[in-house]
């Protein structure tokens, strides 16, 4: 089967997806798979990069390899893949599969997946619709608010207003939420890039207008004081939760620092709550899985408050982190699904997705 790897990208969260693609393109099995590896750079150019060392993934040295091949997606079914363009030569490379390990925007959002769909290759993870709903945080709240599902109370503020009378913007904010801290988050944005925790007015508007600098739409959420949790899903239309990990960072708060930096920020399969909390942030997990229409997978986030215990739906994301560190594979291979299992599960259900 020939399967491309796609990783990079030109998201802020590129580092991070060439730590997961490293960790993906070590575990495939190179009997079953003929794997291409694309890389993507912050400025969107594609190269084809043969013989490529997971290490040089990892670190970004593929970027300066010499051999690597100017490649592109061509969205035409006929060709069905990539043509690589060589010097004096054209060559097409018809594929069987794509893994996009592309967080956040043009490759988590929807764009990605669209390419994709015109070129009629089978793809890893969430579609269209899916994919932009989950990337737009005010897009899945909507969206969750139609399941039942108990969610942060939020505010929308929007760029166009906040440039136009931000006095007004804030002080809508704190009336609505009613009471500090509250976080603030771009819509757009994953891996906790451009989060802030606001304990005033003054903080909220300062992180307001950092948050404005990476989105145009910005959550400002009511603060859930609670144990921050996290299920994987996996499936299509028969979507299974695993059992539910725990996060307990060193810092105030799951930072980008928290996730990806600071190795003291301490992970814990399973979750240090209630069997009953862990049964309702599965079940609530394939709620939000279904409604939001993913497909494959999703890592979907709750808290677990303190002093009731009540389970608040957070974020979903559609393309979890897959490094070696990452809770999404580490809960499946707490249920027994090693790495390499789980990738091999992730592309069948990408053909029976496409296969319908």
């Amino acid at each position: 089967m020939k399967l491309a790897v796609l990783f990079g990208g030109i998201s802020s969260e590129h580092d991070i997806s060439c730590l997961s693609a490293a960790s993906i393109l070590r575990n495939l099995n190179k009997d079953k798979y003929e794997i291409y590896p694309v890389g993507i750079t912050r400025d969107g150019e594609w190269f084809y990069c043969p013989d490529c060392d997971p290490d040089r993934v990892e670190s970004g040295a593929w970027e300066r390899m010499t051999g690597k091949v100017k490649v592109v997606l061509a969205p035409d079914r006929g060709m069905h893949g990539m043509v690589l363009l060589r010097e004096g030569e054209i060559e097409i490379v018809r594929l069987d599969c794509v893994f996009p390990v592309l967080h956040g925007v043009g490759g988590e959002d929807g764009t990605m997946q669209g390419l994709l769909e015109l070129a009629g290759i089978p793809y890893v993870g969430c579609g269209v619709a899916a994919s932009a709903n989950t990337m737009d945080k005010a897009l899945t709240k909507k969206v969750v608010e139609g399941t039942g599902v108990r969610q942060a109370r939020y505010y929308l503020a929007l760029r166009y207003d906040f440039e136009r009378n931000a006095e007004a913007v804030v002080a809508a904010a704190a009336e609505t939420l009613g009471a500090f801290p509250v976080f603030v988050k771009p819509c757009s944005q994953g891996s906790s890039v451009g989060v802030a925790k606001a304990n005033n007015l003054l903080e909220l508007a300062e992180g307001l207008t950092e948050a404005f600098k990476l989105d145009t739409k910005v959550l400002v959420e009511e603060f859930i004081d609670g144990h921050e949790v996290e299920c994987a899903v996996l499936g299509n239309l028969e979507p299974q939760a695993s059992t539910v990990g725990e996060i307990a960072p060193t810092q105030e708060f799951y930072t980008f620092d928290a996730k990806y930096k600071d190795e003291s920020s301490r992970l814990y399969i399973p979750a240090h709550i209630t069997e009953e909390q862990i049964a309702t942030v599965r079940q609530d997990a394939v709620r939000v899985y279904t409604a939001l229409g993913c497909r494959g997978l999703s890592r979907v986030d709750f808290f677990v408050t303190h002093d009731s215990g009540e389970v608040v739906f957070n974020e979903l994301n559609a393309i979890p982190g897959f490094t070696s560190i990452s809770m999404y594979p580490k809960l499946f291979d707490y249920e027994g699904i090693g790495y390499a299992e789980l990738l091999d599960r992730l592309i069948s259900l990408a053909l029976e997705e496409h296969n319908g």
